[in-house]
Order: structure tokens, then sequence, then C-alpha cells
């Protein structure tokens, strides 16, 4: 059964989540801070812009939330005029879609409550290459009935739905998971420009490491495609990244759970953040470790 939609965040991943969502036959109405980037899906994949946050929430029975930070999530859903809160019926249900805060998705799941409605967190994981077919993996924190309501909803963007535990379980999830991504892909790294030092090629490494049991998500996924083609172009942001290491770090102080581990791998990464700039990849963390190394990766006939 068709739901009417209220999307927020058409970014790299929003993007094409909000156009599954279509294709799946359910009406939206869709919202971004940059006007021009919704139209522009509106003129390719159909839809309704938003004239205001109240008036998406006024339209919605389900409301997505897909954006950078809890902290411009808080925003969005925040009391005022043109707020979602300000519009959202009784019986509403949110989905927050981003890698945000546990502790602050719990009190925004309070502030929905209060105002009758529900809220649920459900990251997702796969990029935008998963999120274009439609194939994510969407982690989902709340109460059972309401993920079984919007079900069919997540089940429109992502072909496996991991539910977590209570609201905020799923945003835990998200940060460490991404906290293993990390430090898969930058051992990777590593490994390789010692294996090149050595003599061996990155290519075939890469191939033996998909073939044993040094394989994981970076080896399979990202160093062909995004490090030794030096394209760098995954669409998931190197600052991004820091940011969900934070998150798990937070989760670990919160837990007072001993992590030497996780406290150095974020730092690797804010350190490369920090030499590389803004508007980063994060398969662009690749230089960082190349600088250190003194040497850079790529394909034997891209060196040549």
């Amino acid at each position: 059964m068709s739901q009417h939609i209220g999307f927020i965040g058409i970014g790299n991943m929003g993007w094409p989540m909000a156009a599954a969502l279509i294709r799946a036959g359910h009406r939206l109405t869709v919202a971004d801070s940059d006007d021009i980037r919704v139209e522009k899906f509106v003129a390719n994949h159909g839809g309704h812009p938003a004239a205001s946050l109240r008036e998406l929430a006024e339209k919605s029975d389900v409301i997505i939330t897909i954006l950078p930070t809890s902290k411009i999530v808080a925003h969005v859903l925040a009391t005022g005029e043109d707020t979602v809160l300000a519009g959202m019926k009784p019986g509403t249900i949110v989905i927050e879609m981003s890698s945000g805060v546990p502790n602050i998705t719990r009190e925004l799941a309070e502030k929905v409550a209060a105002l009758g409605g529900h809220m649920i967190d459900a990251p997702v994981s796969g990029g935008v290459a998963r999120a274009k077919t439609a194939t994510l993996a969407i982690m989902a924190g709340g109460e059972t009935e309401i993920i079984d309501r919007v079900q069919p909803v997540l089940e429109a963007m992502g072909n496996s739905i991991l539910r977590t535990g209570g609201v905020g379980s799923a945003h835990a999830m998200k940060a460490l998971n991404n906290l293993v991504s990390a430090g898969g892909l930058l051992v990777a790294v590593e490994a390789l420009l010692i294996g090149q030092r050595f003599g061996l090629d990155p290519g075939v490494m890469t191939d033996v490491l998909n073939a044993s049991t040094g394989m994981n998500n970076a080896t399979q996924k990202k160093l062909r495609q995004f490090i030794l083609s030096r394209s760098f172009g995954s669409g998931f942001g190197l600052d991004l990244m820091v940011k969900d290491l934070s998150i798990a770090l937070e989760v670990a102080r919160d837990t007072a759970t001993p992590a030497p581990f996780a406290a150095q791998c974020r730092e690797l990464w804010a350190a490369a953040a920090a030499m590389l700039g803004p508007g980063q990849d994060h398969t662009a963390v690749a230089k960082f470790s190349e600088a250190l190394a003194g040497s850079e990766l790529g394909e034997p006939a891209a060196r040549e």
C-alpha cells in the first residue's frame, strides 16, 4: 500500500533512496536545503517540492530524514513556525535514516512522542551503488509495532532490514559498523603499500586478499574501484566517516568500554581529514597513508 512520505535530504544517498520510494509507488513531498537540487529531483523522478517543512509534515503519514548530522536533524525537528514538529499529525512515523548520535536520537524520539508521533532510527549501509539498486542494508531501532508499520517503506529502499533493539540502537550499530569498515580500509591500504615496496603488484595483492582470509568490504569494493583507479569517488565523505568514528567512541565512553584500537583508528582518520582538507571522499584516506609511506599506490600500468 502506497503512503504519503515526506522526504528530507536529497544528498548523495537521499536522492537514489527517494527515487526508489517513487518507483515503489509511494507519493513523495521532497525537501532539501538546496532548492535547485529539489527541482532537479522532481524533474527527473517525480514527487512534489515542499513549500515548507511544516507543509511537508502536514501532508505526510511518514517522514524520512537523511541528513549529515544529528544537529541538523534536531534543527529540522525543532519546535517553531516552519519545522516538522510544527506540522506533524498525531500518528505520524518519523524514520531517522541519518548516521546519528544515539543519545540525541532518543531525545528527539521523546519530543516526537510528546506530540503523538512515533520515531525509529534506520541508518543504512551499502553506499550509493546499493542505494541506486534499492539493495541497502537497513538497521532499524524502535518499537516492533512501529517498524512493522513502515516495513514496506524500508523494503522499497533495502533488501535487508535488520532490527537492532530500541530507538537509538540502530544509530549505535551504524557507528560501530563504520568503525569496523574504517579499520579494514586503513589496514588494507597499509598492506598494499608494504607489498608494493616489497615488489608485489597491488592489483594482484587485491585479488589474493579477495580469495583469502584477508577479504573485507574494502578489498572487495574499494581498493580497485576507487583507490587503485585513483578515482576516489565512492560517494561517502571523509568528514562523515570521522563523524561516525567519533560517535562510535562516544558509545564506548558511555558504556565504559576500553577501545584503544577504535581511538587510534579515529585519530588516524581525523589526521587524514585535517591533511587533505574538506570535501574529500572517504577513500581518499589512502592518500594520507601514501604520504606517510612516501609512495603512491596504483595499477602497474597507471604508474608507468
